[in-house]
């Protein structure tokens, strides 16, 4: 046994994919990612425990190269943290790559092994089924690594879910004690965890930065990408936050017909009588792209009219959010957020097409 003493101490503990506790999944010997980014083979039907960002983008990839793939979530959609229709989306991108979706199913037993043959117990919308595969991977979620190290017993306090109590500053219970990523309950992002580093060392240098209100970009890494940056719908009505919603198909966008992907939508929050950004999401090619340059106007605090009147390079996903052709209108002539999330009120009330009849782009488009 080796003792390491320090005047500061800096927990980096990471987390592990969490095994829901279910009869024979232990004994099965699922994969988690780590396994499967190990695989040497294909497997022949894989079945994902797990609607969210890394079983849709494992099972996706793994449809493509072949396999047969039935993904299995129990909340009614996938992507349970995103507006319903980001959620929507994805399931029709799946049904289309004929991927084998039960969504609001629950699995009560399992049998056999991972990489020779596997059957899981579900209940579900469509009662009891048996589902046959011969491999199983679950993506259900993280669990700190945290217990049984002894954080106990130098004052580190821990949450309800094994997570280290800090506060914005990611200073733990203990004094000299700071806990950054996964561990810390920071959104389980590698550039996030990189952002808690810069805070604890910024301030260790006599700075003063926090995590309160940090802009947190997500991105789901399936083709195409569901990205997203500040608060859905779902978040500001939780958070009761008045706001306007804007959404553009992405086959409005010009760029997305010269690549030929044109699948997908973009969707803008505004305040309800500011031009102020709340958020913004978008399924589509390039989303991520996208989606930084949002941030970017973000986190400068700049008002949609004045991004607007930027003469942005052509074809470009982001000149295609076609920002001037809806930011001119009175607020009231953008929908409010009394509508299901994503539904439009009527024609006069979309966002305005990115590429207006009668321009040059359009002409340019249908020679």
């Amino acid at each position: 046994m080796r003792r390491v003493v320090g005047e500061r101490v800096f927990l980096v503990l990471c987390s592990r994919a969490t095994l829901p506790n279910v009869p024979g999944l232990a004994a099965a010997n699922p994969m988690t990612h780590i396994e499967a980014l190990d695989l040497d083979r294909l497997p022949g039907h894989l079945i994902v425990i797990g609607g969210g960002y890394v079983g849709l983008e494992l099972a996706q990839a793994m449809r493509r190269f072949g396999s047969q793939v039935t993904v299995i979530e129990a909340e009614p959609q996938l992507a349970g943290r995103e507006d319903p229709d980001d959620g929507a989306a994805l399931l029709d991108l799946f049904h289309d790559e004929k991927v084998d979706v039960l969504l609001g199913t629950t699995i009560f037993e399992i049998e056999g092994r991972s990489g020779e043959k596997i059957r899981v117990h579900s209940k579900g919308g469509r009662g009891e089924r048996i589902i046959e595969g011969t491999d199983l991977l679950v993506a259900t979620g993280r669990t700190p690594n945290t217990k049984g190290i002894g954080l106990d017993q130098v004052g580190v306090e821990l949450d309800g879910h094994g997570y280290i109590k800090v506060n914005d500053r990611l200073e733990t219970t203990a004094a000299n004690v700071w806990a950054m990523g996964d561990c810390a309950g920071s959104p389980q992002f590698t550039h996030v965890a990189y952002h808690d580093f810069r805070v604890v060392r910024d301030n260790l240098k006599g700075g003063s930065r926090n995590t309160k209100d940090r802009l947190v970009p997500f991105c789901m890494f399936t083709d195409p990408e569901l990205a997203r940056v500040g608060r859905n719908e779902t978040e500001a009505k939780r958070d009761k936050i008045e706001y306007r919603v804007a959404k553009l198909p992405m086959a409005n966008v010009l760029r997305t017909h010269t690549i030929a992907e044109p699948r997908g939508f973009m969707k803008m929050l505004l305040g309800k009588h500011s031009d102020e950004i709340v958020g913004f999401s978008a399924f589509g090619i390039e989303a991520s792209e996208l989606m930084a340059a949002v941030q970017t106007a973000m986190v400068g605090r700049t008002a949609v009219h004045r991004v607007a009147r930027c003469d942005l390079r052509s074809p470009d996903n982001f000149r295609g959010a076609g920002f001037s052709s809806w930011t001119s209108r009175k607020p009231q002539e953008l929908e409010g957020n009394g509508k299901a999330p994503g539904a439009p009120a009527d024609d006069a009330l979309r966002w305005a097409d990115a590429i207006p009849h009668g321009s040059p782009e359009m002409a340019c488009m249908k020679r």
